[in-house]
């Protein structure tokens, strides 16, 4: 599916407009339309002012995203691309997917949501239940890199982690459909601890040969898109290996097929996809 609409969800806080310019690049790919969404959540902002909420400041909130909205839109235009904008009131979380139905967009861009320990454990961020819910990808974009180094071309060279999932087939499907954006794929796959556990070293070898060839076959299948690609076999805790493998090939972008449990399973014990998507300095975009 090509990323043809696109829509740009902010708080104005991590995705401003230079991070929507990186993702000018999808262009190439066949974007054309973006639809901005801000969502003025009067619970959140009463908690960041210690203080009470009026409702009087809907107006203000309003006008001031409007401000920003008409600006971002001008330059969009100058591009040559269509572009829409909601400024609504509520609960990010439902406003984010009935905007995305209406408007039939083919990716949602969000900025990832900062929890303490305490949070992580007993009450689930909208990021995460917005990657658990959405049937539509979703790009967790990461912009500023706590390096302080700019991520202004995500797509350049992307990880693509597979678990031999059909989620992950699906991501495949999508690189493949964005390649115009793409010089360079990294293609990888982490063998969990709790595999390799207790095997001899013939099993280990075993393991490894038929990865690899597993691996191969998938580069071939971009080579044969005309994509450049190679791949790479890592063993041991899944998540610190992807973000290990992702900073030693000097990847832009993590991507992934959305392979989260069921809703009680994720909030208690997580999925990969989700904490890499959490965890990670990289931009990580979900397939579902």
């Amino acid at each position: 599916m090509k990323f043809k609409k696109m829509l740009f969800v902010t708080n104005f806080d991590e995705l401003w407009f230079d991070a929507l310019e990186s993702l000018m690049e999808l262009r190439k790919a066949g974007l054309d339309h973006v639809v901005f969404l801000h969502v003025i959540n009067r619970e959140a902002v009463a908690m960041h002012r210690g203080a009470g909420y009026l409702k009087e400041e809907d107006v203000r909130l309003k006008q001031m995203a409007d401000v920003r909205f008409i600006d971002w839109a001008e330059n969009i235009y100058e591009k040559g691309m269509e572009c829409g904008a909601y400024v609504v009131v509520g609960d990010p979380l439902p406003k984010i997917l009935s905007t995305a139905e209406t408007e039939g967009v083919d990716l949602i861009v969000t900025e990832a949501c900062k929890r303490t320990k305490l949070e992580k454990l007993f009450a689930s961020s909208t990021t995460m239940e917005l990657l658990r819910r959405s049937k539509t990808p979703v790009l967790v974009h990461k912009y500023m890199l706590p390096s302080g180094k700019v991520n202004n071309k995500p797509f350049d060279t992307p990880l693509f982690v597979t678990d031999w999932s059909s989620p992950c087939e699906r991501a495949l499907e999508q690189i493949i459909d964005l390649k115009k954006a793409v010089k360079k794929v990294v293609v990888v796959h982490v063998v969990g601890e709790d595999v390799v556990k207790g095997k001899s070293k013939n099993d280990l070898m075993k393991i490894q040969k038929e990865n690899k060839k597993r691996l191969e076959d998938i580069c071939i299948t971009f080579e044969d898109e005309g994509l450049e690609a190679d791949f790479h076999l890592y063993m041991g805790d899944v998540v610190s290996q992807i973000e290990t493998a992702a900073r030693e090939h000097n990847a832009t972008m993590i991507v992934m097929g959305a392979t989260g449990k069921g809703a009680w399973r994720a909030r208690w014990l997580g999925g990969i996809s989700q904490e890499i998507t959490e965890t990670s300095e990289f931009p990580t975009l979900l397939v579902p």
